[in-house]
C-alpha cells in the first residue's frame, strides 16, 4: 500500500508564495508520476503540474511561470509564487505507479487546503 502526506497549505496574501510538500511511503515497485491536482471551491479536480520518474513535467496553463514543480527522492514539492485568489483551493498530491504484472494504479493523499485572500 501507497500512503501520500501533504504539508505545507495556508492562508496568504494575493502575490504571496507557498511551497507544498507531499511524501511517499510504502511498495512502490515502478513509480511513474508523481504531482499535484487542485479542486477549487464548486469547480472539478484538475491538473496542477506532475514530474515523471525521468524529470519531464506537465504544468496546467494557468500556473505556468508561477508554479515550479521539484523533486528529492520519495518527495515532491510545489513551490507557488505570485499566488492569486483563483488559486484558492484543495491541493492534492497524486502518485501514479506500476506493479510487477504491469498494472498501474494511482494514489491521492487527503489534501491540503490553500487559500488566497487579503
Amino acid at each position: 500500500q501507497v500512503q501520500l502526506v501533504e504539508s505545507g497549505g495556508g492562508l496568504v496574501q494575493p502575490g504571496g508564495s507557498l511551497r507544498l510538500s507531499c511524501a511517499a511511503s510504502g511498495n512502490i515497485f515502478r513509480l511513474i508520476t508523481m504531482g499535484w491536482y487542485r479542486q477549487p471551491p464548486g469547480k472539478q479536480r484538475e491538473l496542477v503540474a506532475t514530474v515523471t520518474s525521468s524529470g519531464t513535467t506537465n504544468y496546467a496553463d494557468s500556473v505556468k511561470g508561477r508554479f515550479t514543480i521539484s523533486r528529492e527522492n520519495a518527495k515532491r514539492y510545489l513551490q507557488m509564487n505570485s499566488l492569486q485568489p483563483e488559486d484558492t483551493a484543495v491541493y492534492y498530491c497524486y502518485l501514479r505507479a506500476g506493479n510487477s504484472l504491469g498494472f498501474e494504479f494511482a494514489y491521492w493523499g487527503e489534501g491540503t487546503q490553500v487559500t488566497v485572500s487579503s
